[in-house]
């Protein structure tokens, strides 16, 4: 999704930084091989994920939504030395695909993989967390935030993708659109919650930046 004209966001693309080659070949060998390939992150949204995880710096990362592993490598650029991303992802038939390009990135040893429902894993993991970043089934968006907000440093970072929907936000609700109904709720609760702050930007599907507050 593109809410600019498409001249100035080619423009945008253009005048940013380009993604490195490692993941031009995920993203040429999803779009292959992988069914449903628009749901990667893509190039321009990447390096921004990567610019966000630089300046943050954190120490733990978790990311609920894996696919191919596109972004999982974007964030894991901001890592410190020490630091580890746990991703997670239900759908075990894409590990060997990302395992491909965790080897070949020289973050294999930063990178955790938990395949399985997050509503199950999240509430086992003991890490607080510097950076998250939700990406997956937008019906348990709000569900991820109430697990995820205690484990959150002060000052952390909550990232949450495809919050515009494709403009559906601002149509009229189908009743029987849930994914839509849901995101409503969601944005309006990132908006509302007083332990966070919130700036939504209107890039590609929209991306929502919250900041933990001290």
């Amino acid at each position: 999704m593109h809410f600019l004209p498409e001249k100035l966001d080619d423009y945008v693309v253009e005048h940013s930084q380009q993604e490195p080659k490692i993941l031009k070949e995920l993203s040429r060998e999803t779009w292959q091989k992988v069914l449903n390939p628009r749901m990667l992150s893509g190039a321009y949204q990447g390096r921004l994920l990567s610019i966000l995880s630089k300046l943050i710096n954190p120490k733990h990362i978790l990311e609920i939504g894996t696919y191919t592993g596109y972004s999982a490598l974007c964030l894991a650029e901001g890592l410190q030395k020490e630091g580890t991303i746990i991703t997670l992802d239900k759908n075990e038939e894409l590990e060997t695909l990302q395992n491909k390009y965790f080897e070949k990135s020289g973050y294999r040893n930063q990178i955790v993989q938990k395949v399985g429902n997050a509503l199950d894993i999240i509430p086992t993991i003991e890490e607080k967390f510097d950076l998250v970043f939700i990406d997956a089934d937008k019906s348990n968006y709000s569900n991820y935030f109430h697990l995820i907000i205690d484990k959150m440093k002060p000052g952390g970072i909550i990232l949450s993708d495809n919050v515009l929907w494709s403009g559906k936000v601002i149509e009229k609700l189908d009743p029987k659109d849930n994914d839509t109904k849901e995101l409503l709720a969601y944005n309006k609760l990132l908006n509302t919650d007083n332990r966070i702050e919130t700036v939504l930007l209107p890039i590609r599907d929209g991306l929502t930046i919250s900041r933990v507050k001290k």
